[in-house]
């Protein structure tokens, strides 16, 4: 009962660009974006709109918006923190905006210095600004399958937040596995927990390679018929507030498995490894990304491009 046809969210210039120490220039993050997009990829998380102080790199969020060669089809997603945040990200025609939380009342104070609470009073300010101009607000809820502070986090907490998303008129809301402690035991009750609580709620879910089971954590989503997933081109990411937040789960690789389990995403393979290939200069140091280094499986080689045995 797998998927037939999964819907892959591009977060590269954005959870994956935040926390690289070297600032890359909006015309590559313009022609990165605009790359994905004739590679397929049709819904992307392409900044946010917090304060540049705070997040340096994403500074450029409305100017990089300005850039991007829109198609149809093609959905834009940005956080928003707060009313200003809003107010940017509608200026800068967004077709969706990210209101985030932590599931830990210890990580959304690292994160945002606001309690649970707080942020989610604040989310229907984000809500009314959004619908003012006829936007798609999309929950996001980070440390859902752990916290780096607190350990485990109760499953009903987690079902407890998507129901406040839920009487604000939030219909989608994205899974967040922080500093990858998602394991498919979890994987699997969190997502089922939800749906019994919330059907009509769309679960997206965003896993971070920290411990070497991300596409193992997409599997288990697979199985319970979760269809969307975030993932960050050649591993780029990690949250620049919680400790040893590694990469996000590969774009590539994300594609790859998916391809090969006979599972349509739109996205042209070959063109997203060539993208991934070209991201290392721009960060300045080497990444995670598997596929793009090996190839598909099916990839040929030339017998006289090794060394033969002697003797």
């Amino acid at each position: 009962m797998l998927p037939k046809r999964v819907e892959v969210t591009e977060v590269g210039t954005r959870d994956g660009l935040q926390s690289e120490c070297r600032i890359v220039p909006t015309a590559d993050k313009i022609a990165l974006i605009n790359a994905f997009i004739r590679a397929g990829i049709r819904r992307l998380e392409v900044s946010s709109f917090v304060s540049p102080r705070a997040v340096p790199q994403l500074a450029d969020a409305a100017e990089v918006m300005a850039g991007i060669e829109r198609v149809n089809g093609l959905t834009l997603a940005c956080l928003v923190p707060n009313r200003r945040g809003a107010e940017r990200a509608a200026a800068a025609q967004v077709d969706e905006m990210v209101a985030f939380v932590s599931a830990s009342e210890s990580h959304n104070q690292t994160n945002v210095n606001r309690t649970i609470r707080e942020s989610l009073e604040g989310f229907r300010d984000v809500v009314d600004i959004a619908a003012a101009h006829g936007i798609v607000v999309h929950g996001a809820i980070a440390t859902s399958f752990g916290c780096p502070f607190e350990g485990d986090v109760p499953t009903e907490q987690v079902v407890g937040i998507v129901g406040r998303m839920r009487e604000m008129g939030i219909t989608g809301v994205t899974l967040g596995d922080t500093t990858g402690m998602a394991t498919p035991p979890i994987v699997t009750t969190l997502c089922n927990a939800i749906r019994a609580a919330h059907p009509d709620v769309a679960i997206t879910l965003h896993f971070h390679n920290t411990r070497g089971i991300g596409l193992v954590n997409v599997m288990a989503g697979l199985q319970a018929g979760i269809d969307r997933y975030e993932s960050s081109v050649a591993g780029l990411g990690g949250c620049p507030f919680a400790p040893d937040a590694t990469g996000n789960i590969c774009t590539e690789d994300l594609v790859y498995l998916l391809h090969e389990m006979g599972i349509e995403t739109g996205i042209d393979l070959d063109a997203l490894l060539e993208i991934a290939r070209g991201v290392e200069p721009l960060v300045g140091h080497a990444l995670a990304g598997q596929v793009m280094k090996a190839g598909p499986r099916l990839r040929r080689y030339s017998m006289d491009a090794v060394r033969r045995a002697v003797g």
